[in-house]
This record gives C-alpha cells, sequence and structure tokens, in this order.
C-alpha cells in the first residue's frame, strides 16, 4: 500500500497595491504623514530645532553686541572688512553642524532600532519611503532656519545701529544672503540624509558629511597656486556659503552659481542613495 503525502495549501500572495481598499492604500501623501509623525515623535527632533533656532539666533546676536561694544576701539583694517550681514548670520556655522547630525540620524536611527525593516515592508517599492523623508526634512529644515536667519539678522542690526554701522534688507545682497542661509542649511540637511540612507551608520553618515564640509574645504589650500583657483571654487561648502554672503570674495563663483553646484552634489547623493535603496537588502 502507498500512503498519500498531502500536499500544503500554497500561501496565499500578498494582494496587489491596486486591489486594496483605497483606505490602505500606500500612497506618498499617507508616507508624508507618517514620516512626519515618526520625525517628531523622536527627541533628538525637538533637541536639534532647538539648538538650530538658540544657535543661529542666540550667536547673531552675540557676535553683533559684542562688535558694536568694540567698535569704537577696532582697528581700521578690521572696520574696512566688517561686514554687518555676516556678522548677525553667524550662528550658520553651528546649525550646520545640527541639520546634518539630525539629517543622517533620521534614516541611519531606523536602521539601528530595525524599524526600517516594518517601514520598508509597508512601501514595498521603497523609494516613496525616501522621498517622504526628502520632503518632511526639507519643509520643517528650511522653515525654521529661514525664520530664525531673519530674526538673527534684525535683532543683529538692531545692535548695531547703536553705532550706526547696522545694514538693510534693501542693501544689496542682504535679502539673498539672509534668504540663502535657509536654502544653504536645507541642503546640508539633505546631504545628511543622502549619507543616511548611503552608510546606515550614524557616525558613518556624519563623519563621511563634515568630512566633505570642513575637511575638503581645508585641504583645498594646500593646493598649489596653479591649481587652486580651478578646485576650490567648486568644492561642496565652499560654493554653496557663496548664498549667504552679502559680498562674496573675489575668484568665488556667483551667489546663485555657487549654490546650483552645492545642489548638484546633493542631487548625486540622492541618486545614489535610491540606487543603493533599491538593490540592497534592508
Amino acid at each position: 500500500m502507498t500512503a498519500s503525502v498531502a500536499t500544503p495549501p500554497a500561501a496565499p500572495s500578498p494582494a496587489p497595491t491596486a486591489d486594496l481598499p483605497d483606505d490602505l492604500k500606500v500612497t506618498l501623501p499617507r508616507l508624508v504623514r507618517s514620516e512626519w509623525l515618526k520625525f517628531w515623535s523622536l527627541r533628538s527632533t525637538t533637541f536639534s530645532v532647538t539648538a538650530t533656532i538658540v544657535g543661529m539666533i542666540g550667536l547673531g546676536w552675540v557676535f553683533a553686541a559684542v562688535d558694536a561694544n568694540r567698535w569704537p576701539v577696532m582697528r581700521a583694517g578690521a572696520k574696512a572688512r566688517f561686514d554687518p550681514t555676516s556678522v548677525s548670520l553667524e550662528g550658520f556655522f553651528i546649525a550646520q553642524l545640527v541639520v546634518g547630525v539630525l539629517g543622517a540620524l533620521i534614516v541611519s536611527g531606523e536602521y539601528g532600532t530595525g524599524m526600517i525593516r516594518a517601514t520598508l515592508s509597508a512601501a514595498p517599492t521603497r523609494l516613496p519611503v525616501l522621498w517622504a523623508k526628502v520632503i518632511v526634512f526639507a519643509v520643517v529644515t528650511f522653515v525654521v532656519t529661514t525664520v530664525s536667519a531673519f530674526i538673527a539678522f534684525l535683532g543683529g542690526q538692531a545692535f548695531l545701529s547703536s553705532q550706526h554701522i547696522e545694514t538693510t534688507l534693501g542693501a544689496p545682497g542682504v535679502l539673498r544672503a539672509v534668504f540663502g542661509t535657509g536654502l544653504y542649511l536645507t541642503v546640508v540637511g539633505l546631504l545628511g540624509v543622502a549619507f543616511g540612507w548611503i552608510v546606515r551608520h550614524t557616525a558613518g553618515a556624519i563623519a563621511t558629511l563634515f568630512g566633505l564640509l570642513l575637511v575638503l574645504p581645508a585641504l583645498g589650500d594646500a593646493l598649489p597656486d596653479s591649481w587652486a583657483p580651478h578646485i576650490v571654487p567648486y568644492l561642496p561648502s565652499n560654493a554653496g556659503q557663496v548664498v549667504l554672503t552679502a559680498h562674496p570674495e573675489a575668484g568665488m563663483l556667483a551667489p546663485w552659481t555657487g549654490f546650483a553646484v552645492f545642489c548638484v552634489y546633493l542631487v548625486v547623493g540622492i541618486a545614489a542613495a535610491a540606487i543603493l535603496l533599491k538593490r540592497r537588502d534592508a
């Protein structure tokens, strides 16, 4: 007698997205809402946003107040180089560290906790998750940094007005510099997001980002004089920071040209992140 072996029924395949009810479909707006909730549920988000606001406004006002106080005894050469716009926006340097770290953290943090597997299971096509994180982070960063830049500028000029060395938003290059501060910091943060996807490790992503923004320009100073003019202006932070400078130095790119070059670095980073996200396991 031959015993028959029962074949277990095949597991049902997941229903295609098109067959799901409308209220269960994974769409980009729903992913954006999900990422928005996740973004603000992190304690690091509140800390980072607060540090960005305090750093940009506080340092801008402090530097302006100190320069106004020492103006009567400042040397003639320092007075000739004095730029009231850049003084009130000095806090951008601290802000770029904060937003860069936060950008890397919102991605690498999910890999560290393993939450990324649940996220990508809910959105198996993967790329919409990347776009949703980019949209949420860009909107929040741009609004926070731009508003902070305007407050830092206006408050800083109030301090400088005690010595009649202030400037106004209507002066050449000033409005572009203040507005450009928010644009520059947004791109810095998005580069952090890109490196978070690429490296998938918080420390590695942060080290890569600040190596690109801070170490690379320092190495550029060691280039031969015949090479420097053709390389240094195109380095990421050198190109990007021209847009937040009211009076760029000679030899640097034009403000919007430099910002466009900086955005090219971002596009390359996001493209690399998208390719790796599609090819690698979670």
